[in-house]
């Protein structure tokens, strides 16, 4: 399979997996919603990243694009609005098309940079990989990196919002009898 294809398989799998989860109004966030895309990761990491770089400016540029990555997730995350339900009391998100231009112009970007190393300017990208020995493989792994960077954060990012929200307030059902209460009423009484 090509570095390309590669490339595309990625950018597509998060984009589905995000616009999916994501948007629109209250989106339930548990324990699914938050595994999912975890998955995803641990799926395609060891698919695709195969040689990470140990040292020089390949290790540069991965390190580069996961920080990337993260700071996307971070953004990605400001854009997600957390709340409890007021229907269940359980955290449910909202995102809106904020949140999904975000996502669509990273892995345009992403696509664009795949495709044009392909098609556009791969003499002068081979040149520049050769100058500073930066392999294929690297630039492969540094998009991926920032993918699954961005994706993590965003999701523990998610993750934490959810948990620290406060919890759903008390049903106060101080003097109203409810039937069972008035069962046991009638019973201590000998009716």
């Amino acid at each position: 399979m090509s570095e390309l294809t590669q490339a595309m398989i990625v950018n597509v799998a998060v984009l589905a997996s995000v616009l999916a989860t994501d948007l629109g109004p209250a989106r339930k966030v548990g324990r699914a919603r938050i595994l999912r895309p975890l998955i995803v990761a641990a799926v395609i990491v060891p698919l695709f990243a195969r040689s990470p770089a140990h040292s020089g400016t390949a290790l540069a540029l991965e390190i580069g694009g996961t920080i990337t990555g993260m700071l996307l997730g971070l953004a990605a995350a400001a854009l997600i609005k957390v709340y409890r339900s007021d229907t269940t009391g359980k955290p449910v998100s909202r995102a809106g098309y904020g949140y999904a231009a975000l996502w669509t112009a990273v892995i345009a970007s992403r696509t664009a940079f795949s495709y044009g190393a392909v098609h556009w300017f791969p003499t002068q990208l081979v040149n520049w990989g050769t100058a500073h020995q930066v392999t294929v493989n690297a630039l492969t792994d540094t998009l991926v990196f920032m993918a699954i960077a961005m994706l993590v954060t965003r999701t523990l990012g998610l993750a934490t919002r959810a948990a620290r929200l406060a919890p759903p307030p008390q049903q106060h059902t101080q003097g109203v009898a409810t039937g069972q209460d008035k069962a046991q009423k009638l019973e201590s009484i000998g009716a």
